[in-house]
């Protein structure tokens, strides 16, 4: 099983994936397409033309996890169109919303990160 830990670098690649391609060919889409080593540690998540399915790629210092989860009714509806963009960057709360068929940009969730400013 894998966590979904705030510290965690999370990588969504824009373009639909073709979703013949196994762990090598996913992998060399991190370098060629998204610029990203795919043995850093970092999850990159896919999607498939048709909507219906995620890939999750992993290297977890031992291997490589390729997680994927299909829907057995609909589309996943949230998917960013970042225009000549090639990846979008999550953080952990997103991913588990999409995952679940949620919208991370209408989750209102509060920012991962405030500055404090000391009062006085």
């Amino acid at each position: 099983m894998i966590q979904v830990a705030p510290q965690m670098r999370i990588f969504l690649a824009i373009e639909p994936a073709d979703f013949r391609k196994g762990i090598d060919g996913l992998a060399h889409l991190c370098r060629a397409v998204l610029q990203r080593d795919p043995f850093s540690g970092a999850v990159f998540v896919f999607r498939n033309r048709s909507a219906k399915a995620i890939k999750i790629l992993v290297y977890d210092s031992q291997g490589f996890w390729l997680c994927t989860k299909r829907l057995s009714r609909g589309r996943f509806r949230w998917w960013p169109q970042e225009a000549g963009e090639a990846l979008k960057t999550l953080e952990a709360y997103e991913l588990q919303l999409l995952l679940w068929n949620g919208d991370p940009e209408r989750a209102g969730a509060q920012p991962p990160w405030r500055r404090v400013v000391p009062a006085g």
